[in-house]
């Protein structure tokens, strides 16, 4: 590893310490432009002792504002100390978790995976527009029938068609004939070129769909395409616990991959990460905003750089072999649940790599999906699948729990 080290808590005070020193001090420094201040000191007061022990909180109380990409072109001089924070998070994750070059991508922390998606379909789109003089209605995205909503949301958004691939029922891998069906079909209706959106580790199944398939594919059917990997859940774990995982910046197949920090890393709520190779940001960039320096080239816009500071810490303080072995420890848990599962004939699909088990809805009864807080892979009908994902909370006396009551139920109904 090259930048993904074990920190002591001294150490981050004062790392974190350091860069608000170069931020912009409201007290210190008298600035009558900026729209922007600490946060009210009559509601969050900015004296309290606890501050002191607290780094994350004092950067809280500071409120730097990350606008704009830092790993691209200029940024708001206003808040560089924290900023520098966001680039080293951006190229210890693209460099030490996904296998990419050094400085070979730009990226940003984005509210979560549902924007960072949207940022990806964005710059593909408009990549596709200024280099092949595509139109819009030539331009469509490509995703499994397993993939996260927000590719809904971005064809939405920006005018384009999904064409969703079907995936097999037992394995929730992509079904390549029916790849190739969609393709033609999609070149029938005019298609030109192709968003692919693939996911590591879907919402409710955990699985993860090859890149290369996708490649393989659309070459064949001489198109032109990019690759998205969704790593919103999967992005922390898959790449450490499949070591022949070919689902990172390693595969030139691979263009862009999106994390999500307030999953499995449990930073706060609003903390997804945007990465690119370099090269593409600049399809995005807002020329209007001339007020901002470097201009705008996120979807998002004015941030938090307090959530780029907490997915810093976090992984500093594990470091790599200390992530491993919380990883290890959710993926033993997830697998003597599953051991447990097959004991008592229940059917569901897991990836041996992931933390998430899908169980067939007809051995949960709805009592224990509501008593146990299973998730249904829909709402609106009787659901196909529930799933567990095993987090941190998730102790191994919670899954016996739910294990036995299970075959206590399933034993009740063969008694009569």
């Amino acid at each position: 590893m090259k930048y993904w080290k074990k920190l002591a808590a001294k150490d981050l005070d004062e790392r974190i310490s350091l860069a608000l020193g170069e931020n912009i001090d409201y007290k210190q420094k008298i600035s009558l432009g900026l729209p922007a201040s600490r946060l009210d000191p009559k509601v969050f007061h900015d004296d309290a002792a606890f501050l002191k022990d607290t780094p994350l909180l004092r950067c809280y109380v500071q409120n730097p504002n990350h606008i704009g990409c830092h790993t691209f072109g200029n940024s708001e001089s206003y808040f560089r100390g924290t900023q520098e924070i966001e680039r080293e998070t951006i190229e210890l994750l693209s460099v030490d978790l996904l296998k990419a070059e050094e400085n070979s991508c730009d990226g940003y922390i984005a509210a979560g995976g549902t924007e960072a998606n949207i940022q990806a379909a964005w710059i593909y789109r408009n990549y596709f527009i200024e280099n092949h003089n595509a139109q819009n209605n030539e331009i469509a995205l490509l995703a499994s029938t397993d993939t996260h909503y927000s590719v809904a949301k971005a064809a939405n958004l920006l005018g384009m068609q999904w064409y969703a691939v079907p995936v097999a029922d037992d394995t929730r891998t992509i079904i390549t004939a029916e790849l190739n069906r969609v393709i033609n079909h999609a070149r029938e209706e005019g298609i030109k070129y192709f968003i692919v959106i693939a996911n590591m580790g879907s919402t409710i199944f955990g699985s993860i769909d090859d890149p290369d398939l996708y490649a393989r594919y659309l070459e064949q059917n001489g198109v032109v395409f990019r690759i998205h990997a969704d790593g919103a859940f999967g992005g922390f774990i898959y790449p450490i616990s499949n070591r022949e995982s070919n689902v990172h910046f390693g595969n030139p197949n691979i263009s862009s991959i999106t994390l999500d920090a307030h999953k499995m890393l449990q930073a706060p709520y609003g903390t997804g990460i945007f990465m690119i190779r370099k090269g593409y940001m600049q399809y995005v960039l807002t020329k209007e905003a001339q007020y901002v320096s470097g201009m705008d080239i996120t979807l998002s816009g004015s941030r938090s750089g307090t959530n780029a500071v907490a997915v810093w810490m976090i992984l500093q303080t594990y470091g790599p072999y200390g992530w491993l072995e919380k990883i290890n420890k959710l993926l033993y848990r997830t697998a003597w649940c599953c051991d447990e599962l097959d004991k008592a004939g229940i059917k569901y699909y897991r990836d041996p790599h992931m933390n998430i088990i899908a169980i067939s809805a007809k051995h949960i009864p709805p009592e224990h999906a509501i008593k146990y807080g299973l998730v249904p892979d829909t709402h609106d009908n009787s659901p196909s699948w529930y799933k567990i994902v095993v987090m941190d909370h998730v102790e191994m006396e919670h899954l016996d729990v739910f294990i036995s009551s299970l075959r206590e139920t399933r034993e009740e109904a063969v008694t009569g």
